[in-house]
């Protein structure tokens, strides 16, 4: 409500890139690794970034459809206004 609008975020789609590809060739390598045919990975925070997410349904969805949570703004003005509707209801009177 009281926040600037951002503007539409650049996405460059790649034009020789299969993620099947890639996909497949990360299966293959992981395979490798667990026969024993290649050496164990170092680690790399990269791996881990996103698990989380991709590990909740409700965080994955709500990632997917770009919703956000909702705003300090908004959670105040409803707080505001309920308790405006239970002073009214004790009191009888909208005045404070």
């Amino acid at each position: 409500m009281f926040t600037v609008r951002k503007p539409r975020g650049f996405q460059h789609n790649y034009i020789y890139y299969d993620p099947r590809k890639e996909k497949l060739a990360k299966i293959e390598e992981n395979a490798k690794r667990e026969l024993g045919l290649l050496p164990p990975k170092e680690f790399e925070p990269e791996d881990i970034r996103g698990k989380f997410v991709g590990a909740t349904t409700h965080l994955k969805r709500r990632k997917e459809s770009g919703r956000k949570p909702l705003s300090y703004g908004v959670l105040i003005f409803a707080i505001v206004l309920l308790l405006l509707l239970m002073h009214y209801i004790v009191t009888g009177n909208l005045m404070l």
